[in-house]
């Protein structure tokens, strides 16, 4: 069983920067792959990036390539999203994910652990 916790997440102004992290048990946190989802309001969930076991390989979604990036350090089982340049569309709650794969994925359904959320609200 992995545990994942997010912190990080606050009101910003559109423009501004906030870097989440994901802290996660385990001692087999650094053979994971990990991933960002966010909801909106009133929408799915939806694919942010993700991260492979390593660190080697990266990927976004196209809506925020170019300003967010993820990175991970396994020696403190911690994910971070660094989120720059952010959009009054970028409120949502930001949720991490591993996947019990050795094979990083974007799709919701292929992760098998959670954490609860972290509130990021960018204001106009």
């Amino acid at each position: 069983q992995v545990h994942v916790v997010e912190s990080g997440g606050g009101l910003v102004q559109a423009g501004g920067s906030l870097r989440l992290s994901c802290a996660a048990s385990g001692r087999t946190f650094s053979t994971y792959p990990m991933a960002w989802f966010r909801r909106a309001p009133g929408k799915e969930r939806d694919f942010v990036a993700a991260i492979t076991w390593s660190g080697t390989s990266t990927y976004y979604a196209d809506s925020v390539k170019g300003r967010f990036t993820i990175s991970r350090d396994n020696a403190k089982n911690t994910v971070y999203l660094q989120m720059n340049s952010l959009k009054p569309e970028d409120t949502a709650v930001y949720y991490c994910a591993a996947r019990n794969i050795m094979v990083a994925a974007t799709t919701e359904a292929a992760y098998d652990y959670w954490g609860q959320g972290t509130q990021v609200t960018v204001s106009s």
